[in-house]
């Protein structure tokens, strides 16, 4: 009862503190929807809203080069009056918020990141609270930004956590639905499919009821695709039965025409190569994001969740288009390992890096943009210093999930230290 008690108490202070937000500075959302730190060409709500202007005006909105969004999000803003857009939009993104906190306690209550069916770690008894994991979500900085600037990113993040939480909660359908949404509002989360489906075998192996590996797998990947089809089939006929959203959709993705500055590593380099290069060059980048999901899906097959949450955490580097989002979906994550906390190393370096990119990341884009008493490079610059803090977050993190299990298949070495022969 004081568990319910304290979610809702949780939910009703993280809920009015957005719609504070939202009444007492109504400039505030459209200036963060213009940050490049946020929003995104493939997420942005400024994007969002001129696609819908098309829309509702019947005229295509994936014939001006400037909306890269699924379409099903056309019909839904479409529905909300205009005089009340603002407030209902405001209302959408806070529930959105409000249901990724859940699927987060509910997977923290679970306990899949301590003990999976092959696997129990010695620290299990180390953790935080359910709801103190919520609370670092939803008061986060990242995440009320991130909710202010209502870009389409807080969905996809929303169908993700929603989707581990239904595999940790032995409920397959639910979860290969979850994904399939969030595969069809942004191309990478199709990548978490093979760590998702050890982690829904995981959680029936638990409980003694899976099948054979590759059986569930086949099974479970069929119902993945099927669904993804549906959501296609849904945008092909709302799109007057016409395939065109998909190469705006999804190609923008791949092919990466829109090198609009964001926090990631693949605009600014793309803008200095060569055309003759480029194909070669998108095809590297890609590999290189694709590269890490069957390694790590084999060497901690253990450990499903980790994998996704690390994952999600070099999706936050390496996609073509990341945001501040992706980051704090990883950071959200991160609570759940509290038992390998003492394990990592850098954790100092690594949290100092980041708060000085967020405080001179703003700072340099408007030297660039606004004052125009610097360039491309000081902007990039600082993203680059973003993404390391990133990389020593989820290298330290992987480092301690090792350790942990090292020292379970050789307890003599607990508390020794490792080094590099």
């Amino acid at each position: 009862m004081d568990v319910n008690r304290n979610k809702t108490l949780l939910f009703a202070a993280a809920a009015a503190l957005r719609f504070v937000l939202f009444i007492a500075f109504p400039t505030l959302p459209d200036f963060l929807a213009g940050r490049a730190e946020i929003s995104t060409p493939v997420t942005g709500f400024k994007r969002l809203q001129e696609g819908l202007f098309l829309y509702t005006h019947n005229v295509s909105p994936y014939d001006g080069g400037v909306f890269y969004q699924a379409p099903l999000f056309l019909p839904l803003f479409a529905l909300i009056p205009s005089p009340i857009f603002y407030f209902v939009s405001a209302l959408l993104y806070s529930l959105a918020d409000l249901l990724c906190a859940n699927s987060l306690i509910q997977i923290a209550e679970s306990g899949a990141s301590r003990e999976t069916h092959l696997f129990s770690s010695p620290r299990k008894d180390i953790k935080w609270n359910s709801i103190a994991i919520g609370a670092a979500y939803l008061f986060n900085p990242f995440t009320i930004a991130t909710c202010l600037a209502r870009p389409t990113s807080i969905f996809t993040n929303a169908a993700v956590l929603y989707a581990m939480s239904s595999a940790v909660d032995r409920k397959p359908a639910k979860s290969m639905l979850a994904l399939a949404l969030a595969a069809y509002l942004s191309l990478y989360p199709v990548l978490l499919l093979p760590p998702l489906i050890l982690l829904c075998h995981d959680r029936e192996a638990k409980s003694n009821k899976a099948t054979s590996l590759p059986n569930f797998a086949l099974k479970w990947s069929t119902l993945f695709l099927g669904f993804s089809t549906w959501f296609m089939s849904m945008s092909y006929l709302l799109m007057g039965q016409s395939w065109k959203f998909l190469s705006s959709t999804y190609g923008v993705h791949l092919l990466l025409p829109d090198l609009t500055p964001n926090v990631g590593l693949w605009w600014y380099f793309f803008i200095e190569m060569f055309d003759s290069f480029r194909e070669f060059f998108l095809g590297v980048f890609w590999l290189h994001l694709v590269g890490y999901v069957g390694g790590l899906s084999i060497r901690l097959r253990k450990q499903p969740l980790f994998v996704l949450k690390t994952l999600i955490g070099i999706f936050a580097i390496f996609q073509p288009y990341p945001s501040i989002a992706d980051a704090a979906l990883y950071f959200s994550l991160l609570p759940l390992y509290a038992h390998v906390f003492p394990l990592m190393r850098y954790t100092f370096f690594a949290m100092a890096t980041i708060l000085y990119t967020s405080l001179l990341g703003p700072a340099f884009y408007y030297l660039w943009i606004y004052a125009g008493s610097g360039n491309a490079n000081f902007f990039y610059a600082i993203t680059l210093v973003w993404s390391l803090g990133l990389s020593i977050v989820v290298g330290e993190c992987l480092f301690a999930v090792l350790r942990d299990e090292w020292e379970v298949e050789r307890p003599e070495m607990k508390g020794k230290d490792v080094r590099r022969i």
